[in-house]
């Protein structure tokens, strides 16, 4: 069958595994090439199609006061997991770039599932495709990400990633909920989604 426009592309037998060598790099631009890739948590998930990104220059960023108990992997290697509760209630799964110490990481805004749904719609409660993965805290519920994934690797079990078999249309546009900077265009996303966190109105082309 053939995908639908907008449609995430899916992975493709032998795809080629990213790994800690493939997050060093800016933040900015690791999160643009994430988006078509695929990410899977004991064989759980889906392919990314929203990211933001976040430095330790910017002052929406967690790691712009320096290590703390809180985001101390977000200052380890590249490669790396760091996971984060939002406002006391969601899980929030981050992966980590440049080099150890810098500070940077891109947040996994969004997915569309492709692999273990009906684990995820247990895990979430609800039926509805769109609303499995559409936003960070639902993201993570759905992958079963808690507090034990914080620091773990990214390139070994229980992860999974997947370079996206072929490029793909990308939009930016400004980042969701950030009221301490001047907003940057860090948020990005898989153009014709529908299965974003929010509609990315205005996005530029970033292809």
């Amino acid at each position: 069958m053939r995908d639908a426009p907008g449609a995430a592309p899916r992975a493709a037998a032998g795809a080629r595994l990213l790994r800690a060598a493939n997050f060093d790099r800016d933040a900015p631009d690791l999160a643009r090439a994430l988006i078509g890739a695929t990410l899977l948590v004991e064989g759980v998930g889906g392919v990314i199609v929203e990211t933001e990104a976040y430095t330790p220059d910017d002052p929406a960023s967690h790691s712009h006061g320096g290590p703390t108990e809180r985001n101390r992997a977000m200052f380890g290697p590249p490669g790396h997991a760091y996971v984060y509760r939002s406002y006391g209630m969601h899980w929030c799964l981050n992966f980590v770039c440049r080099e150890a110490g810098h500070g940077a990481a891109v947040l996994i805004r969004a997915l569309e599932p492709t692999h273990g749904l009906d684990r995820m719609r247990t895990r979430r409660g609800v039926a509805e495709e769109r609303l499995l993965c559409a936003g960070p805290g639902r993201l993570a519920q759905a992958l079963g990400i808690t507090r034990e994934h914080d620091g773990l690797r990214l390139d070994r079990a229980p992860f999974r990633l997947l370079a996206a078999p072929e490029p793909v249309a990308v939009l930016t546009g400004p980042r969701i909920g950030i009221r301490k900077a001047v907003e940057r265009p860090w948020r990005f996303a898989l153009a014709g989604s529908r299965h974003l966190s929010r509609p990315l109105r205005d996005g530029r082309d970033d292809v």
